[in-house]
């Protein structure tokens, strides 16, 4: 059996127990052959099994089963919601078997391009599973382009764009875009990865990539019109809370380092976000309005 059709059968056991909450083998077995999952035929036990291992081991979806009724039910569903590799996986793999599903249908499927610099991601990741060193060639904007040898730590994808985080051989911590690598060389040489490092930590207290080194700063905006569901239905950052409300708007309040990368999606809802606190941003933000109002 191909690859793409055993990932189609997880991602149909997660669904279906996601919709249906709690389902016996029977019964799962009875919306299996429903939806003709593998042309009709029956689940059998030791394949089912097969499956919630695999399942445990590439999501992190654990499948419980109840004592009493032995009904199947996942245990940890929160795992689906969180930033984490599996969660997006298990995200990227359900949409890839709805549009292999929707080719008859694929001139009405409008798209955004696919990440960029993924022809390196191979390389990258064998480097950070072995804990060997990268020769990277590096282009940034409007400069001469480099040569480098990292180690990888991690990989971000932010706003369609891959980026490595890497420490460098004069033992500082550098974010590369992936669309602005030129070259990559996995070399001989092995490093080692600090046991306590975490990725999900170090750019936890940011939004997207830029991380230099911007103060703490408690942050409260208020978002008028439709932008408070925006920012209800897809948080910016994870220490967002809702601290109050009116009919006309919401008051939201952040624990951030505001990097000009916060500040840029801030600005992109136009006039439906204010700065509220602290005044030194609020400040801020005036100032880059002001300035781009100058070219207009």
């Amino acid at each position: 059996m191909k690859p793409a059709q055993i990932f189609q059968q997880y991602i149909w056991i997660i669904n279906t127990l996601r919709a249906f909450r709690k389902l016996n083998l029977e019964e799962l077995n009875q919306k299996w052959r429903e939806d003709r999952v593998t042309d009709g035929n029956p689940l059998p036990r030791t394949s089912f099994n097969r499956h919630r291992d695999a399942i445990q081991d590439m999501f992190g979806i654990i499948i419980d089963c109840e004592p009493r009724t032995y009904k199947y039910y996942i245990s940890n569903e929160e795992v689906l919601s969180d930033d984490s590799i599996e969660s997006w996986l298990f995200s990227t793999l359900t949409v890839h078997g709805v549009l292999a599903d929707s080719a008859a249908v694929k001139e009405r499927l409008v798209l955004e391009n696919a990440p960029v610099g993924e022809q390196y991601l191979n390389t990258i990741i064998s480097a950070i599973h072995t804990n060997h060193r990268l020769r990277i060639g590096y282009q940034k904007f409007q400069t001469e382009g480099y040569e480098k040898t990292v180690c990888p730590y991690a990989l971000k994808l932010s706003q369609r764009r891959w980026y490595l985080l890497a420490r460098t051989d004069e033992d500082q911590m550098r974010v590369y875009a992936l669309d602005r690598v030129t070259m990559v060389e996995l070399t001989d040489a092995t490093f080692e990865m600090p046991a306590d490092f975490s990725p999900q930590e170090y750019f936890s207290e940011y939004y997207g990539v830029l991380t230099d080194g911007t103060p703490m700063a408690h942050v409260v905006l208020r978002a008028y019109n439709k932008t408070p569901n925006y920012l209800r239905t897809l948080p910016l950052h994870p220490s967002q809370r809702e601290i109050g409300s009116t009919e006309h708007y919401a008051d939201f309040s952040f624990d951030i380092r505001p990097t000009a990368d916060f500040l840029g999606q801030l600005l992109s809802h136009g006039d439906g976000i204010e700065v509220l606190e602290p005044l030194e941003l609020r400040e801020k933000m005036r100032q880059i309005i002001a300035e781009s109002l100058k070219r207009y």
